[in-house]
């Protein structure tokens, strides 16, 4: 599997003890995807700190990332911090708690963009590496049935020639 990671990820995950190649890359939308289906899956990447400056100051931003990633097949933000953290007030903003989780559920509706909150950056990673693995294994598996539908080299279309000579 062969991962691209955004050049602007500030802190990119290693996934060191993963069955993966990882290369750096530009991608519009996320932070993470898979090489040539950059505009299939993505997966955003935030910190329970980036995650409230995306419900508060950078807001506009964030909402215009998550419509982009509406258009995607597959498109997530896993979050490095358990949702109790959101819930429970656990990080530096000033955005009530109560306001936080209307917000992170309200986008998440709107956009119909899953948020995984995975309780640390190490189960972040692993959810980001899985989350890729899986779309691609079931990319190969829809290509697979679409191959042994039309077997591996189709037979070119044949069109019927109607010898009638009064239609037009």
């Amino acid at each position: 599997m062969r991962i691209i990671q955004d050049s602007r990820e500030q802190a990119p995950f290693r996934f060191n003890g993963y069955d993966c190649e990882v290369t750096t890359g530009s991608l519009a939308t996320g932070d993470y995807s898979l090489l040539h289906l950059e505009h299939q899956i993505a997966i955003e990447r935030k910190t329970i700190d980036d995650l409230l400056g995306c419900l508060t100051a950078e807001r506009e931003r964030f909402t215009k990332e998550l419509a982009r990633g509406r258009g995607m097949a597959a498109f997530f933000v896993v979050v490095e911090c358990d949702w109790l953290d959101v819930v429970e007030g656990r990080y530096r903003s000033r955005m009530e708690p109560v306001a936080a989780v209307a917000s992170v559920l309200s986008l998440s509706m709107r956009n119909r963009v899953p948020f995984h909150f995975c309780g640390s950056r190490a189960q972040a990673e692993a959810v980001t590496f899985h989350l890729l693995r899986l779309y691609l294994q079931d990319a190969e598996k829809k290509l697979r049935a679409i191959v042994r539908a039309h077997g591996e080299e189709p037979a070119p279309c044949k069109v019927q020639e109607n010898n009638r000579h009064d239609q037009v």
